[in-house]
């Protein structure tokens, strides 16, 4: 039994899906808000794959005890979670306990770095990304705007092929041990 099978249930109450609402969000407060519940709702409902992109995902609910039971239970072997940064560091100091269930659960997670010169410039990219296929896409355009849409698969074809260009040109990163000589 690890840390995270034998932690009690947390206590928030599943997100429904019903209380995401389409559309921009333009405060800080919102979009932490609507993160969170993103998150908790991919984690909960999301299917094989799930898409971040981020930074260095620090500013992540990332150490949220009712996600990482939620993830914990979405992470099956033939699921995957797809990882892109600039930079792990800060997320390894921001959240340490997500650093620990990314260890537990190595099997599902695919993390690569990116530089941001990968980034198409000639027209505006999100600094952040969550894509759930068949379910959500967030995207933050700075640190007080962000957009959400729900079930749109010409949004998350668009979002995916942009996520797999950056990603094929990404390198592996963020491994679950660090090896030292």
């Amino acid at each position: 039994m690890n840390a995270m099978d034998s932690a009690s249930p947390p206590t928030a109450m599943p997100v429904p899906t019903d209380a995401l609402k389409e559309g921009v969000y333009e405060s800080r407060d919102e979009i932490r808000k609507i993160l969170r519940q993103s998150l908790q709702l991919t984690a909960e409902q999301g299917g094989r794959e799930l898409f971040w992109l981020d930074s260095d995902f620090s500013e992540w609910p990332l150490s949220d005890e009712a996600l990482l039971e939620a993830l914990h239970r979405w992470a099956l072997p033939h699921r995957r979670l797809h990882l892109l940064a600039m930079d792990y560091e800060a997320l390894r100091r921001a959240h340490p306990r997500f650093v620990e269930w990314r260890r537990l659960h190595d099997h599902v997670i695919i993390a690569k770095s990116f530089d941001p010169a990968d980034l198409d410039r000639s027209q505006p990219s999100p600094s952040g990304v969550l894509l759930a296929p068949g379910l959500l896409v967030f995207k933050q355009w700075s640190p007080v705007r962000a957009s959400l849409t729900l079930r749109q698969a010409r949004e998350e074809a668009t979002v995916r092929e942009w996520f797999d260009a950056i990603e094929q040109r990404s390198t592996d990163s963020f491994g679950s041990s660090t090896l030292g000589l």
